[in-house]
């Protein structure tokens, strides 16, 4: 069966108001779950024993108790220290002289690469660098504080692989590109507080041309999780656009790298050009030497 976050993403719409509290619950303390009995389950999200169950039964479990081994077994593989733990000092802290600010910064971004990487399911990993490999045309989407990351990601994929359009907003006329899209055709989007409207906006019309949607965000339950086919979750310090971009762009080397050595030839191929064609359109500046 898919892990417990992805059962809850792709069913959360059809539960009801309680389902959906003890299913929020779920998510954010799984090891409450994992040692609890139902009836205290109920209690502790102010629901009942009989909502829990029925919760079960709603995800596709066959009762509480094998919704609880699946949470167990997932704990147990994930078991490690949890890297926030290595934080010595608090954001607060960097008010006071006696901080070390590069010795803070750097273990604060060690600790959120090494977490994010470690979540990673390779499953997961593969199954975005295929969508990506075999779409015919890819469309990246992130506005305000991920613009940075979209736009990183757009150019890497365009010499790599190439066909790969940055949506850039209020520049580009969102109803032309939608309107070409279909069941080939790959959005990757990008999410996280405060989520931008336009994103979800350009996200749930595209899904409806039937293009597949990976979408790049915090939690199973952002505004982007209902519509995504793929979805990586990611844990930034916040704000992301300030604090997350090492972590943010750590995974996209991931996908990226994983792109291009799983079709090293073509491109092998296709950055020789690219740098051909950058060099005659486009030449850099050429330090003189005597």
């Amino acid at each position: 069966m898919e892990p417990i976050n992805e059962v809850i993403r792709k069913n959360f719409n059809t539960l009801t108001n309680r389902q959906k509290m003890v299913a929020q619950f779920i998510l954010e303390h799984p090891q409450h779950i994992a040692f609890q009995k139902a009836k205290e389950v109920g209690e502790l999200t102010k629901t009942s024993e009989t909502t829990v169950i029925r919760l079960c039964y709603a995800l596709g479990y066959k009762g509480f108790t094998h919704l609880q081994k699946e949470i167990q077994s997932n704990l147990l593989d994930n078991g490690q220290t949890d890297p926030l733990e290595k934080y010595r000092v608090s954001t607060g802290a960097l008010s006071q002289n006696s901080v070390d600010l590069i010795h803070h910064i750097k273990e604060q971004e060690i600790a959120f690469i090494e977490k994010n990487l470690d979540a990673l399911d390779p499953n997961l990993v593969q199954k975005v660098i295929e969508a990506i490999l075999y779409s015919k045309k890819r469309c990246i989407v992130g506005l305000r504080s991920s613009y940075a990351a979209a736009n990183w990601l757009a150019f890497s994929l365009n010499i790599v692989k190439g066909n790969t359009h940055l949506y850039r907003g209020e520049i580009d006329d969102a109803i032309s590109l939608i309107s070409d899209m279909d069941k080939e055709s790959l959005v990757i989007a990008f999410s996280f507080p405060r989520y931008a409207q336009e994103t979800i906006s350009f996200v749930k019309a595209a899904k409806k041309k039937g293009a597949k949607i990976i979408a790049i965000t915090d939690n199973e339950l952002s505004p982007l999780g209902s519509f995504a086919d793929l979805l990586i979750k990611v844990y930034t310090p916040s704000p992301t656009g300030l604090n997350g971009m090492a972590t943010m762009f750590s995974l996209l080397n991931v996908i990226v790298s994983g792109v291009a050595s799983s079709k090293w030839e073509e491109v092998h191929n296709r950055i020789n050009d690219y740098e051909q064609t950058s060099e005659q359109f486009f030449p850099f500046f050429k330090q003189e030497t005597d």
